[in-house]
């Protein structure tokens, strides 16, 4: 028998290992500006660590890095969304059927049962030993997005229609607001439900709303935002909503046995998002890529029947971060670069996008790399070059025709957040290695769980 300390009482250690995924919540706000506010997590975030997030810092690799130790190279996922080969503009959305690697619940003992709820990528639903509900990348509640698919019934005659994901990058606060609270309710509800009806040994679930609510709100609260309104309506926005997600674990913790352990985990950390570099109009400014016509309209989308492929040596994709692409002969279509070039024009790229300086002169802190020089190994469709604009302060804009390199909102639709490096990992017992020191995505439900693998 384990036995461990808790508030001063002491328990017996339970086999059951419960995992609390608030997507992108950064230390600022979980452990320090909302300190004293949040009983219930606080209450199981009694060893706290930072965790340093995946090359990208985005949740479909950020996540799957997480729960199966390897990395986006390792696995082949890069984003959302991915470039089909021997295509200019043909693009596939990551899913589950792509993840082949073993996540951390195929590892464990054949004898332990899972509950999953929400985690990316994992539409559509696989089988696995126990519960699974799929993520915000289900296309909606009438396609099958659980297993056993009987599960989706037995939900729905319980609560009602389940959802996925709200609408965030409109202009209709009140609008998100409500999505955001009613979304929260049911997938918290459906949880309680399903640990206190269902047999279990490894619980893990993804709230997405807090990414949300740090898109759509973080400029009305942060008042070192280069938007922030000054004082108005929203400013509480984002602390209340972490005060409901705090309600909501409270009600999770009723029915969680005592002696479970816990863990509080974010993929990335948030930050405000100062503005958006126009990637693609940079790359014609500079004579990499060119257009058989100027766009008529600034925001206008960089599609392939626009390029004049016979004289373009790249183009790029926006997004947390920049995606190039070099035009290579045998590998486009209407390739002109050889490839034994393309590592001098891969160079070339990373000196100018390196040097790249803000709106006003100011110095900025562009990465650009490789994957080669960020993975050990590089499968799937990767880009030819990842750039990350001013430390992820500034968003990457695929789009083109604007009267400036440097826009002020996202050109996907308002957008206060950017992703950071950094989030939280949290337990409520001491793990085998001190958590007082960051740790890698890669590495933290397997440095902070013990538990038994094949």
């Amino acid at each position: 028998m384990q036995l461990y300390l808790r508030n001063g009482c002491l328990y017996e250690m339970s086999e059951r290992i419960l995992v609390l995924g608030l997507d992108s919540a950064p230390p600022r706000l979980l452990y320090n500006e909302f300190s004293g506010e949040l009983e219930n997590l606080e209450s199981v975030m009694e060893y706290k660590t930072t965790l340093k997030s995946s090359h990208p810092p985005i949740t479909i690799p950020a996540w799957t890095v997480m729960t199966t130790g390897m990395t986006p190279g390792e696995l082949g996922l890069y984003g959302f969304r991915h470039r089909k080969p021997g295509s200019y503009d043909n693009i596939y959305i990551a899913n589950s059927r792509m993840i082949k690697a073993r996540r951390i619940w195929d590892q464990l003992n054949n004898t332990r049962r899972v509950i999953l709820q929400g985690i990316p990528p994992s539409y559509p639903p696989q089988p696995v030993k126990g519960y699974l509900i799929s993520d915000f990348i289900t296309p909606g509640p009438e396609k099958p997005y659980t297993w056993p698919y009987s599960l989706k019934r037995e939900i729905e005659s319980l609560f009602g229609e389940y959802v996925f994901d709200v609408e965030f990058r409109i202009k209709d606060k009140e609008k998100i607001k409500k999505g955001l609270w009613h979304m929260t309710e049911v997938q918290f509800k459906v949880f309680r439900h399903l640990i206190s009806s269902k047999k279990w040994d490894f619980a893990m679930i993804v709230q997405i709303g807090v990414d949300r609510v740090h898109h759509a709100f973080w400029k009305y609260y942060d008042t070192k935002h280069p938007r922030y309104p000054g004082p108005n309506k929203y400013e509480d926005i984002i602390p209340e909503y972490y005060k409901l997600i705090d309600k909501f674990v409270g009600e999770i913790l009723e029915v969680v046995p005592q002696g479970t352990r816990i863990i509080v985990v974010s993929d990335h950390g948030a930050k405000a998002m100062k503005g958006a570099f126009a990637v693609n109009q940079w790359l014609i400014e500079e004579g990499y890529l060119r257009l058989k016509k100027n766009p008529e309209k600034p925001g206008t989308d960089l599609k392939s029947d626009m390029v004049d492929w016979d004289n373009t040596l790249a183009w790029g994709w926006g997004g947390y971060y920049a995606r190039i692409f070099l035009n290579i002969k045998g590998r486009e279509p209407r390739g002109v670069v050889d490839p034994e070039e393309a590592p001098g024009l891969i160079d070339e790229l990373k000196r100018k996008l390196q040097a790249i300086t803000g709106p006003d002169g100011e110095s900025w802190k562009t990465m650009a790399y490789t994957p080669h020089e960020l993975y050990p190994v590089v499968n799937g469709d990767a880009p030819d070059l990842m750039v990350y604009f001013d430390d992820l302060n500034w968003r990457a804009a695929g789009t083109i025709g604007w009267p400036s390199l440097y826009l002020e909102e996202n050109d996907r639709g308002p957008d206060d957040a950017v992703h950071d490096w950094i989030g939280v990992a949290a337990t409520s017992w001491r793990p085998n290695k001190d958590p007082g020191n960051p740790v890698s995505i890669e590495k933290v439900l397997y440095n902070l769980l013990s538990i038994q693998r094949d």
